[in-house]
């Protein structure tokens, strides 16, 4: 199956239809009258069609099993077409849009199977995903145009004396939402290094600042207290966010001392100084963080 390890819990909901076509009228007159030989077909489909969404991962190969919290299945009338719509929720970190058109299929074949004895050219036309809600899939609006910047604070990095992987990560995230006008910048582990330069972008009306390392714990880890004086609007939830994805995966992500707010305009956001550490952080925050802009401007949904 495919890894959805990196992907985080989230609300997400789907909603599918079958087309149910008989070929005369009296077959919908047995169908409202409770008339069919066999039983009430809405309760017998709407039956079938929760363990199809509960089975849904047993038949379909590629589909993961998920917790299903919430279904439910309706049906309407029009002419000669019977609408089954099924509407399925979960939590979880994939989406439940197979198992909505799954239970949607397994209602129309007992309807199918219900009605043939009256009805020798009843058809299943269509099974379609009319709504899908939730995931990274569902972020909407994101900012058009940001001025990013990245910090890489290291004092290797800075002497020459290793490679810089956190902060291109940063880069390449940026540039796959199509912010691609990233200043990118390396300092050494020092407070007045790190205040010069984040002063520097604040100037500059930088929109959105990343720091990647010094977020530990050892002496020369000093990003969260050369960045903390700038922020006027902490946001808390965003770092808590970061290391409790992180310590699902692990177990000293709780040491991060990284902090994220605003300083003015400006979003500031301090990560780890592995490359692992950034992108598991990125993958936990985007690209919803993203949505403070809006609040910032008044235009929240």
């Amino acid at each position: 199956m495919v890894n959805i390890t990196h992907k985080t819990n989230t609300l997400r909901r789907a909603v599918a239809t079958a087309t149910l076509q008989v070929s005369k009228q009296e077959t919908i007159d047995a169908v409202n009258e409770r008339r069919v030989p066999k039983g009430d077909i809405f309760e017998f489909s709407r039956a079938a069609a929760l363990f199809g969404i509960k089975k849904t991962s047993d038949v379909i190969p590629d589909c993961h099993p998920l917790p299903v919290e919430y279904s439910n299945i309706s049906y309407s009338i029009d002419g000669l077409s019977i609408i089954i719509s099924v509407e399925v929720h979960t939590i979880y970190k994939t989406g439940v849009e197979v198992e909505a058109m799954h239970g949607a299929s397994v209602a129309a074949l007992v309807m199918y199977d219900m009605l043939k004895p009256i009805d020798k050219n009843v058809e299943i036309q269509h099974i379609r995903l009319q709504e899908k809600h939730g995931g990274k899939s569902d972020a909407r609006h994101l900012p058009k145009a940001l001025k990013c910047a990245v910090v890489v604070c290291s004092d290797t990095v800075s002497r020459g004396e290793k490679e810089d992987t956190s902060g291109k990560a940063i880069v390449n995230l940026l540039a796959s939402y199509n912010y691609n006008d990233v200043e990118y910048n390396v300092v050494s582990d020092d407070v007045e290094a790190i205040q010069k330069i984040l002063q520097q972008l604040l100037d500059n009306r930088t929109d959105l600042v990343f720091f990647t390392g010094g977020t530990g714990l050892s002496a020369r880890d000093v990003t969260p207290q050369a960045v903390a004086p700038f922020i006027d609007t902490e946001i808390p939830g965003i770092m808590e966010t970061a290391r409790a994805y992180g310590q699902q995966r692990v177990n000293t992500a709780m040491l991060s001392r990284g902090i994220a707010g605003f300083a003015g305009g400006t979003l500031i956001i301090t990560l780890p100084g592995s490359k692992k550490g950034v992108e598991e952080s990125l993958q936990a925050l985007f690209p919803q963080v993203l949505h403070v802009f809006s609040v910032r401007e008044g235009n929240s949904h």
